[in-house]
């Protein structure tokens, strides 16, 4: 008995040792993806890549960011409300402080080789890029969405974006075609040491203009100019990601790498052609970003504004299915830093949390109140316990606007309970200021 004991100790022993080396991440982010442009939510346009993610991975049916897109950037590097920061729309000034402890730098720090390529928009100058906060190469846009053949931002002195390692310069090419391979050479260049690639693509933000090839593949049933190069730019996403999954395959990489694919906000209806950028012959008319049968759009608090396709996938490891609790944008610095093994020295002050235990089935999620600030501080909103709170402030002569929702029983926002449930809006509204208390508290100094 003595000895099958032993047997059994050193056998546990052996296993522990043996066990999985920490995971290769590739973190994909969309820009300004629609709930329902995706295939698996039923969108038109055919997105079998993304398909077939969802249907192999862990789907996270409730995973939610900010309403625009450098908030969600900020949040989803540091671990933190985007509010803490001061960042609450897109911007072109530093973002975040440059001593902060980012995503990047606690992997790097863990031993992981860093990249990122596609769109930064947390600071538009080159000495506030990515290479300042932990990434060992980058290159795209250091400000927000461009052209997709001029690699042009909007006018002004960040017109000019488009860089490698903070140094601008310029080449040819589709947006869309360019992050994809510039992902896929640094992939091809790493040996056995764990990496960390961020790819932070421009599709689906305007100004969408799809090369003919794309066009041509876009369903007939799809009509009118602008909704069907959204179309092709879709499919031309999928196809990217797609590439990006072969690639892990090729070299063997795909069982020893987490992907997660996400959107930094909810799909838009914004005139196409926004003469903010240099002209390009882009397509005139309304983009046809579909949230539904969420409510609102990017920029908004309900659900179609912070509400994004996501799924996460880990073959062999994560088992396939629905994740149906709420995750945060600034879950995942906890998440992946636990992954990689780092722990800080410091107290981060994190928002997010580590749910890994839950994602792997391990744990139940945690129950915990979310935040949300949207741009310049004009509305805030909580979601706590199935229920959401969105308060917009006075304004002139218009009142302040308060808003109940009970997520569980009316997820679409369809059934404002606010003076019903009066005890709620004040339940709901002194967490709300509790957490609002911490807003602006790490900004940058100028």
């Amino acid at each position: 008995m003595r000895a099958l004991i032993f047997l059994l100790l050193a056998s546990l022993a052996s296993l522990a040792s043996a066990a999985a080396p920490r995971p290769n991440i590739v973190f994909i982010l969309a820009d300004d993806l629609g709930w329902a442009d995706v295939a698996f939510h039923g969108g038109r346009a055919p997105t079998p890549h993304l398909d077939r993610l969802a249907r192999e991975g862990l789907e996270l049916t409730r995973h939610y960011v900010a309403p625009v897109c450098t908030p969600t950037r900020a949040g989803l590097l540091t671990g933190r409300y985007w509010s803490r920061f001061g960042v609450t729309s897109p911007q072109n000034e530093r973002a975040l402080p440059p001593d902060t402890v980012t995503l990047p730098r606690a992997l790097k720090a863990a031993g992981y080789a860093t990249c990122l390529t596609g769109k930064w928009h947390l600071g538009s100058s080159p000495e506030a890029g990515p290479n300042t906060y932990g990434f060992d190469h980058s290159y795209g846009s250091l400000a927000g969405g461009v052209g997709p053949y001029d690699h042009f931002y909007k006018k002004g002195p960040h017109s000019v974006t488009w860089h490698r390692n903070g140094k601008l310069h310029t080449e040819t090419g589709h947006v869309t075609d360019l992050i994809t391979e510039e992902a896929i050479r640094w992939m091809g260049e790493r040996d056995e040491q764990p990496f960390f690639l961020y790819v932070p693509y421009t599709a689906v933000h305007l100004p969408v203009k799809e090369p003919q090839a794309w066009l041509d593949r876009v369903p007939a049933a799809i009509t009118g100019e602008v909704t069907r190069h959204y179309a092709a730019c879709l499919m031309h996403l999928d196809d990217a990601v797609g590439r990006l999954i072969q690639a892990l395959e090729r070299a063997g990489k795909r069982d020893s790498t987490l992907v997660v694919f996400t959107s930094d906000n909810g799909g838009s209806t914004a005139e196409n052609n926004d003469t903010q950028y240099p002209a390009d012959a882009y397509p005139q008319g309304n983009l046809p970003g579909d949230n539904r049968p969420l409510r609102g759009k990017k920029g908004d608090l309900h659900e179609g504004g912070i509400r994004v396709p996501t799924v996460v996938s880990w073959p062999g490891v994560l088992s396939p299915g629905k994740f149906e609790a709420p995750v945060h944008i600034s879950d995942w610095m906890p998440t992946l830093s636990a992954l990689a093994g780092w722990t800080s020295d410091q107290d981060l002050k994190w928002d997010g949390s580590n749910l890994w235990p839950a994602l792997s089935g391990a744990e139940a999620a945690p129950g915990r109140p979310l935040y949300w600030a949207a741009p310049g501080f004009r509305a805030r909103a909580i979601q706590d316990d199935g229920w959401k709170l969105i308060l917009t402030p006075a304004k002139g002569q218009v009142r302040e606007k308060v808003e109940l929702f009970h997520l569980t029983e009316d997820p679409h926002e369809t059934d404002d309970l606010a003076r019903d449930r009066p005890d709620r809006v004040s339940a709901l509204r002194a967490t709300l200021e509790r957490l609002a208390e911490r807003d602006r508290d790490a900004m940058v100094q100028h």
